[in-house]
């Protein structure tokens, strides 16, 4: 595996994950994969036992607080949720006008022969940075990092301008992923 000291120990607990694109790959530039991604959330709720506290797609990276509902295994539903989303991206890339398509599919198979963890192309890493929430603060805390993160890249003035978070739900707006409020 990926030697990350950030596992998911407890399948029960709630996690703040953060999903990264192998060598930082801005890959979330396009609309349609992160269509795919709010898609592919979605789907994990409604027939995976998933659910979402809070999200963000950011350009080469995700971040999540999550949990499995009882009767489910929190790191089945990602392994699952990557493996889907990394084919449909990649399929996305092949066949939609992608200006950087060479390359990104030269980057993602040079990835997947280098680690030898995926058959034709690897698009996500595989740790998940997975801090546990049960601490005291760290929900508030992961909360406003997430809703802040496109604030501070400079995307919008106020988080929940942002389409691609959960930060208008908590803004009394409805966003594209069916969350659970904290």
């Amino acid at each position: 595996m990926s030697g990350d000291r950030y596992v998911i120990a407890n399948q029960e607990q709630n996690y703040f994950l953060t999903l990264t694109v192998v060598d930082w790959v801005d890959v979330f530039t396009r609309k349609d994969y992160k269509l795919i991604i709010t898609e592919s959330l979605n789907y994990c709720i409604e027939n995976k036992g998933l659910e979402v506290f809070a999200w963000v797609i950011m350009s080469n990276h995700i971040h999540l607080m999550i949990r499995a509902k009882e009767g489910f295994i929190l790191s089945n539903i990602l392994r699952d949720f990557k493996k889907f989303t990394s084919k449909e991206i990649i399929d996305r890339i092949s066949e939609a006008g992608e200006s950087r398509k060479d390359w990104l599919l030269n980057k993602f198979a040079f990835e997947a022969k280098r680690t030898g963890r995926a058959k034709n192309y690897k698009l996500w890493r595989d740790d998940n940075h997975a801090i546990c929430l049960e601490k005291n603060g760290w929900i508030t805390q992961r909360l406003n990092y997430i809703h802040q993160n496109p604030v501070r890249q400079i995307l919008v003035n106020n988080p929940e301008d942002y389409v691609f978070s959960s930060a208008i739900d908590y803004a009394d707006g409805k966003g594209l992923v069916k969350i659970t409020k904290i």
